[in-house]
């Protein structure tokens, strides 16, 4: 089982797949960065030999990713939060950044619904 960034690359996937398991990878930068090793596409992750596991290694280390986009991100919300913008208050109540509707949606930020308790109606 290969190992880059920390991460363990499953050995039964296509190598272009299994490259998408390390934070900040995605199916085209996989793409760039196994033409630029040039290292089959469709090769299985347990086919691959030492050398071609040192090529990629050394694409994977001219971007940002793991531990060091991670951090980054985290850095750029805490300091949206830090200065008050629009997004920083949205970060910190909970509620969706990118204007989407809050109305009937967004239960993903915001939770599970809270109850709110009946209202009794006014007698005359």
């Amino acid at each position: 089982m290969a190992r880059l960034k920390g991460i363990d690359i499953p050995n039964e996937k296509r190598v272009e797949i299994a490259l998408t398991y390390i934070y900040g990878i995605g199916k085209s930068l996989a793409n760039k960065i196994l033409t630029a090793a040039k290292v089959d596409i469709n090769k299985r992750a347990k086919d691959l030999d030492s050398d071609e596991i040192t090529r990629i290694r050394e694409q994977v280390d001219k971007y940002t990713v793991e531990g060091d986009l991670r951090r980054e991100v985290s850095m750029n919300i805490k300091s949206k939060i830090e200065i008050g913008s629009y997004q920083g208050i949205r970060h910190k109540k909970g509620l969706p950044v990118r204007g989407q509707s809050t109305r009937s949606n967004a239960r993903t930020r915001k939770g599970r619904g809270k109850v709110v308790a009946n209202k009794k109606k006014a007698t005359k």
